[in-house]
């Protein structure tokens, strides 16, 4: 066979094997499918022993104690159903080893990107997604990091071949990273408290100047006619939904006097604002209540910021927010080191509860609130009828570290459970029985 002829059977293979890859994707269910025999979570309500939720096409349209004729029964006897967590602040899908700057595409070049789409680079083979998935995490945010203003967030599921179908929802908000506040004065500072001043004026006015911008061509825009035309620019065109109220800037904060001057400025900028991180956000907590701004949280498994702070600063700070009537979620953390720990969000949560929050309540911060503030209580965050069937089976309390996940929906779509680290397990056992 000649090269020509090899390489149109190279062609012809791939194209075999995509549209076989495509194929494969389970089609909704037109038949209804219930799910028996277990307790049921709703989360938004009571618990329902021996309980029933009945899907199809994708959605859930029963929930209760009674199973539809001619239904299709998955016996969940003695398991648990929750709804599919949700991790409100993470890269995943951006980053695969935060060491290797080859893997890492979360920041992109310059200060101000706002039209940087978080979907678009998202990779739909990262080793990182199956391992989440397998603990039960089944939609994350995941945003843009790095610049001033760094872009636009996107709502995606763990399951997928391309970007769209990963996507939930998106533009989700616009991710802005708050310049740092504090002057360091001390004589071994690695730079001069006047060059410190001088970097965080600049980024305060950058910031302002960017809003003020867009806003100017948003209004030209909107103005122009044939005679009087002008040119699209794809970052203030970004900012469109923002400035117009669609969609809230999701401010990543942590120390209090970074996080006053944001509430300052989004109230001044007539903007919806969301804090993550919030290590500080406690302080506030009164002043976050009154205004309605949400917060989710970073990681609880964190230490003190200050020497002088309790240990438990970290761990008790989803309980202060609860009590002082913020609304709050908790993530796992929105750094690079923290998208392989990802799958550690229930023990997160696990941890707040620990150090006094209401178990439902530690429940309901990675479930139910988080889809709450990022505005998709619609299709997720519990199980009630008309909402995605993305959910989690489990032997026990999924706070438990001891519990495992033993099936994963999503979309209705039960998912493969495989993964990486199940893999390498697997691998290794099978070495020491060898032995």
């Amino acid at each position: 066979m000649n090269h020509a002829h090899q390489n149109q059977a190279r062609c012809l293979a791939m194209t075999l094997l995509l549209c076989l890859a495509v194929s494969t994707d389970a089609p909704a269910q037109e038949h209804p499918v219930a799910l028996v025999g277990g307790t049921v979570h709703t989360v938004s309500g009571a618990p329902i022993e021996d309980g029933v939720v009945v899907i199809q096409r994708g959605k859930i349209i029963a929930v209760g104690t009674s199973v539809p004729e001619g239904a299709r029964r998955v016996d969940l006897s003695g398991r648990h159903l929750y709804p599919g967590l949700m991790d409100a602040d993470s890269v995943l899908g951006l980053v695969e080893i935060g060491a290797v700057r080859a893997t890492r595409d979360m920041v992109e070049v310059g200060e101000i990107t706002p039209n940087v789409r978080a979907e678009h680079a998202v990779n739909p083979d990262s080793t990182l997604l199956p391992v989440a998935l397998a603990n039960g995490i089944t939609t994350v945010r995941t945003a843009p990091r790095g610049g001033l203003i760094a872009g636009l967030s996107a709502l995606i599921q763990l399951h997928g071949w391309t970007w769209e179908q990963f996507t939930v929802s998106a533009p989700l908000a616009l991710q802005v990273e708050w310049p740092n506040m504090l002057i360091d004065r001390r004589p071994q500072a690695r730079t001069k408290p006047e060059k410190q001043e001088k970097r965080r004026d600049k980024r305060l006015r950058n910031l302002k100047e960017a809003f003020a911008t867009a806003r100017a061509y948003l209004k030209a825009r909107d103005a122009a006619s044939a005679d009087h035309p002008v040119h699209v620019d794809a970052r203030w065109e970004a900012m469109r939904p923002v400035l117009e109220g669609d969609i809230p800037v999701i401010v990543d904060a942590d120390e209090i006097t970074a996080m006053e001057a944001a509430m300052d400025w989004a109230e001044k900028e007539g903007v919806r604002l969301i804090f993550s991180g919030g290590a500080d956000a406690w302080r506030l907590a009164d002043k976050l209540a009154e205004r309605d701004i949400p917060v989710i949280l970073g990681s609880t498994l964190s230490l003190p910021r200050r020497p002088w702070e309790p240990y438990d600063t970290a761990y008790k700070n989803p309980l202060r927010l609860h009590e002082a009537g913020v609304r709050f979620c908790i993530s796992g953390g929105g750094s690079s080191f923290m998208a392989s720990n990802s799958r550690n969000l229930p023990y997160n949560a696990a941890m707040a509860e620990s150090f006094g929050l209401p178990h439902q309540e530690a429940i309901r911060s990675i479930t139910l609130y988080p889809a709450q503030i990022l505005g998709v209580q619609d299709r997720l965050g519990s199980l009630e009828v008309g909402k995605d069937a993305t959910m989690m089976v489990t032997d026990g309390d999924p706070l438990d570290i001891r519990t495992q996940v033993l099936q994963v929906w999503i979309g209705g779509e039960q998912m493969d459970l495989s993964n990486r680290h199940r893999d390498l397990y697997e691998r290794y056992k099978q070495r020491l029985e060898g032995r």
